[in-house]
């Protein structure tokens, strides 16, 4: 379904967050009703280890409580405000709402907490819903798209890099020698070359997070397979 998309992919970052509560159902609802045909968002576990979609490791920038994620149980989770009454949504929700009417990028983000279960415990959730079709794991560790790979082999993966060395070696050497079906590098680091690179040898790129119009379309005029953008009605509007 992900190569069948129409180019450039518009990846609404954590939903529709420019007009929206990050990482909520209604993110996420209004990116479809504003046109995106994808979604962005993070996984992580709470305590008694259900997937919650939450980009932060702690609750109190995103919510109206405190604390790590990883300490609080999913009651405790919904009992918090993620703002304009919306609450903190499990992945499982996700997928009854939205499986199979957009196409879901899963960032795997158990970046504080490495060893835990999540990618076992998301690719539960994705066999349940039956939407291996429908769904791209991406994260910054390697490691959790080797066992997504090892789990589900035919989902696709893209390795996330940052703009710093470490992110320099996992795009340039990482990337070409792993077994990823996508690069998702920082808009500094997307480049015509790095597009043309990544397309030669046959594989996808989607540069992050991008909300200018204009660097909406230079990516676009290079080439881009994606981008992912906080605002989808401009991200449509530009390149649609």
């Amino acid at each position: 379904m992900l190569y069948n998309l129409q180019k450039p992919i518009i990846f609404a970052h954590r939903g529709a967050s420019a007009d929206a509560p990050e990482n909520t159902l209604a993110a996420f609802e209004l990116a479809l009703q504003q046109g995106a045909n994808a979604i962005e968002l993070d996984v992580k576990l709470s305590a008694d280890n259900v997937p919650v979609v939450i980009h932060d490791s702690t609750v109190d920038r995103t919510t109206d409580g405190s604390g790590a994620v990883a300490n609080l149980s999913l009651s405790a989770l919904k009992e918090l405000d993620a703002g304009d009454g919306q609450k903190i949504p499990t992945l499982d929700e996700v997928f009854e709402s939205l499986g199979g009417k957009l196409f879901i990028n899963i960032e795997l983000t158990n970046y504080s907490t490495r060893d835990d279960q999540l990618v076992e415990k998301v690719v539960e959730i994705v066999k349940k819903h039956n939407l291996s079709q429908g769904i791209i794991f991406s994260s910054f560790l390697p490691k959790n798209l080797k066992v997504a790979g090892k789990l589900l082999p035919e989902v696709p993966r893209g390795l996330l890099a940052q703009p710093n060395f470490l992110g320099w070696f996992m795009r340039n050497i990482l990337f070409r020698i792993g077994d990823f079906q996508a690069l998702h590098p920082q808009l500094n680091n997307c480049s015509k070359r790095t597009i043309e690179n990544t397309h030669g040898i046959e594989r996808q790129i989607y540069a992050w997070t991008i909300n200018e119009a204009e660097d909406m379309r230079r990516v676009a005029d290079w080439g881009i397979d994606g981008i992912f953008t906080d605002d989808v009605q401009l991200a449509v509007k530009v390149l649609r």
